[in-house]
């Protein structure tokens, strides 16, 4: 009977320790938790404080005149100028240089600003990964990222308006499609710019 009894106060003790464990587990996983959320938060902030890539463009931004039938708020790429203009009221837009795609990968179109993400992660696209086999299915956001600081994503396409690590080949047609401002350029241009903004480009 004793042994029974015994027996049954240290089933009741591994009972307690094993709730208080698991208790415990589950306010370190939640703290955790809100420490990875934190700590994407102040990488976020830390990178747009430190980054050594916030050069200015061959064409440094500008206000320009700029006539066109395009509401404010629209972005209007010129694949010729290597030249990226945000309509602004009066007649006016900002104009800053960017990078586009190189001979064959150069494209014209209308379509919209589908979403907006700071210091994106890239998933090169498998075309793109068969002609370099060397690139990563997955790259995680920050400084070494090709996608740099801000992207617009353009419509249901595989292009992006889009920051650089490589702010040297600005006003040069070197990309697979998508259009690379500076990453300073892009985040002026990502704080002025709603999702569902008009994109044109032409040539």
């Amino acid at each position: 009977m004793r042994m029974t009894a015994g027996y049954g106060r240290r089933g009741l003790i591994m009972a307690g320790l094993t709730a208080l464990i698991m208790a415990l587990g589950a306010c370190t996983q939640h703290a955790a938790d809100e420490h990875v959320r934190g700590g994407v938060q102040a990488s976020v902030h830390d990178l747009d404080r430190h980054i050594t890539s916030y050069v200015s463009a061959p064409k440094p931004r500008r206000v320009v005149d700029f006539e066109t039938r395009e509401p404010p708020g629209s972005i209007v790429v010129s694949n010729s100028e290597r030249a990226l203009y945000l309509v602004l009221e009066d007649g006016k837009a900002y104009r800053y240089g960017v990078g586009v795609g190189r001979d064959g990968f150069s494209w014209t179109g209308r379509n919209r600003v589908s979403m907006k993400r700071e210091w994106p992660d890239w998933r090169p696209p498998a075309a793109m990964r068969r002609r370099q086999p060397d690139l990563p299915v997955h790259m995680p956001g920050g400084p070494a990222n090709p996608l740099g600081a801000r992207a617009l994503y353009i419509g249901s396409t595989l292009y992006r308006i889009h920051g650089s690590n490589e702010p040297h080949t600005i006003g040069q047609a070197v990309s697979s499609g998508c259009i690379r401002m500076t990453n300073a350029d892009v985040r002026h241009l990502y704080d002025r710019v709603r999702v569902g903004a008009r994109v044109v480009v032409r040539n």
